[in-house]
């Protein structure tokens, strides 16, 4: 793996921060359906839940729920928590957790291939334990200079009632855009030990109709 000096592991977040800063201002209106499957292997409780996610113009986050099969526990304590979670998160909350050198170390840790794609890959230390910030990995576009993954864990945990939340964030470059594709997340919690997630994005499009639609999964 060849090293890349000071300086040009810098410019390569120069231009990472730019892009992910020129998706911001373009950024339009959009949808995409998900699926959403959730596990907890100790109580040997499954389900998965399907929903139209919308994004506004100014990064509101909305669903509107398509269907659920499984159990109720998993859709109240785990899918339902999550999605109210994601609604809440404000446009000036969302700017405080954002992978920039502002908030992070970045460590360059070398170029290789993701999914067939050329990748620049750094290890990333929040600067100070905030709620939202992660430490673990990023892997940059280096063809368009966008994130396509982030893999991690939180540096602080959401509840007492949560241990350790680990996960995995994959994107794929749609129209300039780095658009999600898939999260895994392990939540290791005191109560009922071992919650797994996955979401699948599929079918993104933009959305000229704003309207926001709310809808608490419960």
């Amino acid at each position: 793996m060849a090293e890349e000096s000071s300086d040009g592991a810098e410019a390569i977040v120069r231009s990472y921060c730019a892009a992910a800063q020129n998706q911001a201002d373009s950024s339009r209106a959009s949808t995409m359906e998900v699926e959403i499957q959730g596990a907890l292997p100790k109580l040997s409780k499954t389900g998965k839940l399907r929903a139209l996610r919308r994004i506004s113009r100014l990064g509101r986050i909305t669903y509107e729920v398509l269907g659920f099969e499984g159990d109720g526990t998993v859709k109240r304590d785990l899918i339902a928590r999550y999605l109210a979670a994601e609604m809440g998160v404000q446009q000036d909350r969302e700017a405080a957790m954002a992978v920039t050198p502002d908030h992070y170390r970045f460590h360059f840790k070398g170029r290789s291939e993701l999914d067939g794609r050329g990748v620049y890959r750094f290890q990333v230390t929040p600067k100070r334990k905030a709620e939202g910030l992660f430490k673990g990995d990023l892997w940059i576009d280096a063809a368009t200079y966008l994130k396509v993954r982030e893999s991690g864990y939180l540096v602080k945990n959401p509840s007492l009632f949560v241990k350790r939340v680990a996960f995995t964030r994959k994107y794929e470059i749609r129209d300039g855009q780095a658009v999600p594709l898939r999260m895994e997340s392990v939540v290791d919690t005191r109560l009922v030990g071992r919650a797994e997630l996955t979401i699948d994005y599929s079918n993104y499009a933009l959305d000229e109709d704003e309207t926001d639609v709310v809808d608490d999964a419960r």
